[in-house]
């Protein structure tokens, strides 16, 4: 893809994936991290990392308007565990990158390798895509004790993969959050944890990074947000729909990443 076909599909995606997590509730970066792979042609490491920093910028937009309704004792018990995972986790990212082929096929004259690291990330895809359709899931909660294992929990697959929201919503559910409180809490939570695995990022393969890609996502990101509030007033778009669509465009992701497909 050229560069300039690369720039303009981050940037669309990336405004469309920030409006679809104000429907759904599933993270910007979820969707966003394929798009770096594909239209970038980044490797695992620089498209987690790259994802990392447009959903840091995303959550410090959060933060800057929802700050003082962020709980602090909820933010230590449950966020100081999580950037000490997250450190672990993106270490694990690395060391996972740098493993041989477990096996090599091919297909129509194509070459294909199923690396550790593509088959762990698609099978994360694959399980996300099943719990953003399974009816339990969306109900799912832990009570407020358990909030120092939901960070280690949420950050450890932060840092592999950026997969920490849905875990998070989980344990925040019955910390006793307003709204506002809700949103305030997590988004410093996750940035937070955004900054700890980017320091890990950065030392690894910051050079990998396509910066003027990221440049794009972010401000995707911002239009996508604004722009959204305008369907949501009007109802034009479903909840159920758009975690349905998420889910499938998930699998089929996480399976072609685990078979070394993409």
């Amino acid at each position: 893809m050229g560069e300039a076909a690369a720039h303009a599909a981050v940037l669309v995606a990336a405004a469309l994936t920030a409006a679809l997590t104000l429907f759904s509730g599933f993270g910007l970066g979820t969707l966003l991290f394929p798009v770096f792979r594909v239209a970038a042609g980044a490797s695992l490491p620089a498209a987690v990392a790259a994802t990392a920093v447009v959903h840091l910028a995303n959550n410090l937009f959060k933060v800057a308007h929802f700050a003082r309704e962020a709980r602090r004792p909820v933010i230590l018990r449950f966020g100081l565990p999580a950037i000490a995972a997250s450190v672990a986790g993106a270490l694990l990212l690395e060391s996972m990158d740098a493993g041989a082929p477990l096996r090599e096929w091919s297909a129509g004259g194509r070459s294909f390798a199923i690396t550790p690291l593509g088959l762990a990330m698609g099978g994360l895809f694959v399980l996300f895509a099943a719990l953003e359709v399974a009816p339990a899931a969306r109900d799912l909660a832990f009570p407020e004790r358990m909030l120092p294992l939901g960070g280690l929990l949420s950050g450890f697959l932060g840092g592999i993969s950026g997969h920490q929201g849905a875990l998070r919503a989980a344990f925040l559910a019955r910390a006793g959050l307003t709204a506002a409180g809700f949103i305030g809490t997590s988004a410093v939570i996750a940035s937070m944890v955004d900054v700890a695995r980017l320091s890990v990022y950065g030392l690894k393969g910051g050079a990998a990074i396509p910066w003027s890609l990221v440049g794009a996502g972010i401000l995707g990101a911002f239009l996508g947000v604004r722009g959204a509030a305008g369907f949501v007033r009007g109802g034009k778009v479903t909840i159920r729909g758009v975690q349905i669509a998420t889910a499938v465009m998930l699998a089929i992701f996480g399976v072609g990443l685990a078979a070394g497909i993409l």
